[in-house]
């Protein structure tokens, strides 16, 4: 099925470490001196890693962590 391949190649091409350290810069992104349009290209790159945040349920959560990375 595609979801059996998609994880078989996932586990052969896209190491669990590499997906794990892709969450903790999910996690800790901040905007910093990004503009607005780069940090929100890559919230997005880095939020498809971590699951939590890919469900119907988490979209406040999602929505809460993106302000929260955001400057003043």
């Amino acid at each position: 099925t595609w979801a059996r391949f998609k994880r078989e190649f996932l586990t052969k091409y896209f190491p669990a470490d590499e997906r794990n350290r892709k969450v903790i810069k999910f996690i800790e992104l901040k905007q910093g001196g990004m503009p607005v349009s780069e940090y929100a290209a890559k919230y997005e790159e880095l939020c498809r890693f971590a699951r939590h945040y890919n469900t119907m349920e988490a979209e406040e959560d999602k929505c809460v962590k993106f302000e929260n990375g955001l400057r003043p």
